[in-house]
């Protein structure tokens, strides 16, 4: 893709700049010459023809808005003179065939994880502390400053102060001079070293808002999420809090685990702070019961387990003009082809499909799932528009500032993340990936609020495409953060994992990025290439309580 211009789909009659193209120059597009009549920012489009008002604009070959304006051939495509617009959709399913791509090189890969008794495996080992209402924040809180760094765990820094040092210093009677030559400072490298146990990577504190108030089906929508991460294979137990009072009841929490995981063997201790003796021992029992814990999860070790085994999240944010040309199809290659090695790729983010729905009904492997999608994204669409908005209000200023001006637009490029192939299961929120292949999830276009999503429904790890850049992560499934465009990757290279940009520049296909995207995943799910979300602590959770969140 080393022009300066492309059309992406041959039905496209609006075509990418990817270099910034001078008004007056020609360009040739299927034989056909154009002269721009102005400047034609990069990522931006610009008219192959004439539209008069009314007319459909395509890309990624559907329909993603129409003109408001008379738009001469050669011009820009811009919020002032196209509006959003999207191809109707039905509940029948079209025709729809797969090849599956060649997966050669890793028909022998596996990936060094954590064997769960429930056949699970995990690409990280975590020990979680909830709270079921935010009530007990301030106890979870307690709770993390009086493990993680006595532990060897991450801080808020990028190392930890030992006063520790310095108070055994004086009370020896040590001199000035030796207290100024004490080391007290540790980097996060120095202390992962020194973890009390070298095979838990980490206490993860599940913070948030929730819990009471709102509505009972709130309180119940959490306790699903939560219920989620416990069972994700990346968790090996968890210490709960319970105020006692909250709508989020402990026996709502258990009813949920129960309901996915009814073999459930791993640990899950509860506290319920007003059946304590007092907040003093409430605490002491959380850290010996989350310390034994952890002396329990330490004794697995990563062993070697088939690729079938990821369930890969495929998330997007930050969102760029060239997303959907380089790192989103680069993505759903990857996707596709783990999915024809026996693994779970999941595509969510429903008010990001606007436009691309037929597609997706299509590939559905049953009536029953094609059915679900139909009427999920229907009833997303109608509450959307309930409280006076829509999907057309889902691109970002950040979005439209960078090429994406519809929904339909950044609709159709994100749904390439999700490859070609079927889809063998639609889930709502919460619901469990338990079917290898493509699944749909029902989660909002909020970047956290899917994410959250996806790894409560059971991912074990996510790649996050963007084009402007986010230093997005989460508590329990690595976060490889992957960029559209290099100069993206070379100014923030410290938060992104990898360059999709090389798409752009010709340096690789989508077929040899998607490859490389799999070696990368691998890497990071044997624990021998750290995600840059994980090195940075970014623990990004947030429970989405069900309204409308575009």
């Amino acid at each position: 893709m080393s022009k300066d211009y492309v059309q992406i789909d041959p039905r496209d009659n609006i075509i990418v700049a990817i270099n910034p193209l001078e008004k007056g120059s020609v360009t040739q597009v299927s034989g056909k010459a154009v002269t721009l009549k102005e400047h034609i920012k990069q990522k931006h489009k610009f008219s192959l023809n004439d539209f008069s008002i009314g007319d459909e604009i395509y890309m990624y070959g559907v329909l993603i808005g129409k003109a408001i304006e008379e738009i001469p051939e050669g011009c820009a495509i811009t919020i002032n003179n196209v509006k959003h617009a999207s191809a109707e959709f039905k509940e029948e399913k079209e025709k729809f065939t797969w090849v599956a791509p060649n997966v050669s090189n890793f028909t022998n890969r596996t990936f060094n994880g954590f064997l769960r008794e429930d056949g699970k495996v995990g690409t990280a080992n975590y020990w979680l502390v909830i709270p079921l209402t935010f009530c007990e924040n301030r106890n979870v809180d307690v709770l993390e400053g009086a493990l993680s760094e006595k532990l060897g765990y991450e801080t808020k820094k990028d190392f930890a102060v030992d006063t520790d040092a310095l108070i055994s210093q004086y009370k020896s009677g040590a001199s000035r001079a030796t207290i100024l030559n004490t080391p007290i400072i540790t980097t996060k490298e120095e202390m992962s070293k020194n973890r009390t146990f070298p095979n838990v990577d980490g206490i993860k504190f599940l913070k948030h808002d929730g819990g009471c108030g709102g509505t009972r089906e709130d309180a119940q929508m959490l306790c699903q999420l939560l219920a989620g991460y416990i069972a994700n294979p990346n968790v090996a137990g968890a210490t709960i809090f319970s105020l006692g009072c909250q709508n989020a009841q402990i026996a709502m929490l258990q009813e949920a685990i129960d309901k996915i995981a009814p073999n459930n063997t791993k640990p899950v201790h509860y506290l319920e702070q007003q059946q304590s003796a007092s907040e003093r021992a409430l605490i002491e029992e959380a850290v010996k019961h989350t310390f034994l814990g952890l002396m329990e999860a330490n004794k697995l070790e990563r062993k070697p387990a088939p690729l079938s085994k990821l369930t890969l999240g495929l998330e997007c944010g930050g969102s760029d003009g060239f997303s959907g040309i380089s790192a989103n199809p680069a993505l759903g290659y990857a996707s596709d082809l783990l999915v024809a090695l026996g693994g779970s790729p999941v595509l969510a983010e429903f008010p990001e499909l606007n436009g691309v729905e037929q597609e997706l009904i299509n590939r559905c492997n049953t009536e029953e799932d094609s059915k679900k999608f139909y009427d999920l994204m229907r009833a997303y669409s109608a509450s959307a528009v309930a409280v006076g908005s829509g999907f057309e209000n889902n691109p970002s200023p950040g979005n439209i500032k960078d090429g994406l001006i519809t929904d339909a637009m950044k609709s159709a490029g994100a749904a390439k993340k999700g490859g070609t192939s079927p889809v063998v299961k639609v889930l709502d929120y919460t619901e469990q990936v338990t079917e290898p292949g493509l699944n749909l999830l029902c989660t909002p276009g909020n970047d956290v609020e899917s994410t959250t999503g996806l790894v409560g429904s059971g991912c074990n790890i996510v790649v996050f495409t963007t084009g402007l850049g986010t230093p997005t992560g989460n508590p329990v499934a690595p976060v490889l953060k992957m960029s559209s465009n290099t100069n993206l990757y070379e100014r923030m290279h410290d938060i992104i994992d990898i360059n999709a940009g090389t798409v752009i520049t010709g340096e690789d296909t989508i077929e040899s990025m998607g490859e490389k995207i799999l070696d990368h995943i691998i890497r990071v799910a044997s624990g021998e290439t750290p995600s840059k979300a994980v090195l940075h602590g970014n623990n990004d959770f947030i429970p989405w309580k069900r309204g409308v969140s575009l």
